[in-house]
């Protein structure tokens, strides 16, 4: 049975879910215009044993702002590693959570034992012009016709070609994006500016596994490529057929590279 609760952070009230038992915990991180339940068809292999956390990052699901200044979800990330106590934890991401854990363990890399990038992004990344365009119309269809509009395009973005293929999958991107505010597209990014990470890569200390779709957009394909090629200790498998929400379509060989993982010494 999982435990929900909200944990308060500075400009933030976070909601946060949390089940199964050991340690050290294992942090689950979502994507762009989704929550915590894009972890819904991995939760159940994940926390047969261990303790695991997933929560709803800073405007998303849930997770409320209390007030409009520039923020980052990494600090969000390393405040809510205090509330909870939590000295050290194993961190997976995927997409935009992949950015953040990745973030965090660059900027912490004490506080991170493993590190799993699902599909990551990457911070202060600088996207295609192809991916500028597709952004830019979403942005335009929210503030212009509304964000049902909006979320109706990034539903159907290339991104997410072979998730909606499968029922099961496009059903939960479906409910999460359904949920979500649309804050980034009708009122901007508030994240503070950062520096690039990828200058940091050749210091990232922490073992890092990276699982990656080969039918992927080349953005995420570039990303991944630069993480393998500059970080000193990565291992990489990359799923033939499979795009960007790995999570959701191939859950369970996701959970099981994931648990082998956590589980070397």
């Amino acid at each position: 049975m999982s435990d929900v609760h909200e944990v308060f952070v500075p400009g933030a009230r976070l909601r946060v879910e949390a089940a199964g038992g050991g340690e050290p915990p294992l942090l689950l991180l979502h994507g762009l215009a989704s929550d915590r339940r894009i972890w819904d068809l991995v939760w159940d292999d994940l926390t047969a044993g261990r303790r695991v956390i997933r929560y709803d990052l800073r405007g998303f699901g849930a997770s409320v702002a209390s007030d409009d200044q520039p923020f980052r979800h990494s600090v969000d990330l390393a405040r809510l590693l205090d509330a909870l106590r939590i000295e050290r934890c194993d961190l997976v991401g995927v997409s935009l959570g992949g950015s953040v854990a990745l973030n965090c363990a660059l900027d912490h890399p004490e506080r991170v034992r493993k590190l799993v990038l699902v599909s990551p992004g990457m911070t202060a990344w600088e996207w295609s012009d192809e991916w500028r365009a597709l952004w830019g119309a979403i942005v335009e269809a929210a503030q212009a016709d509304g964000l049902d509009r909006a979320r109706a395009l990034w539903r159907a973005h290339p991104l997410f070609a072979t998730t909606r293929d499968l029922p099961h999958a496009a059903e939960i991107l479906q409910q999460t994006l359904r949920d979500y505010s649309g804050a980034v597209w009708s009122e901007g990014d508030r994240e503070a500016p950062a520096l690039p990470d990828l200058d940091r890569l050749p210091f990232l200390e922490v073992p890092t596994l990276l699982l990656t779709g080969a039918l992927d957009l080349p953005d995420f394909r570039l990303i991944a490529e630069l993480i393998e090629a500059a970080a000193p200790d990565v291992r990489r498998i990359d799923f033939d057929g499979a795009g960007h929400m790995l999570n959701l379509e191939r859950p369970r060989e996701v959970s099981t590279e994931i648990l082998r993982f956590l589980a070397d010494a």
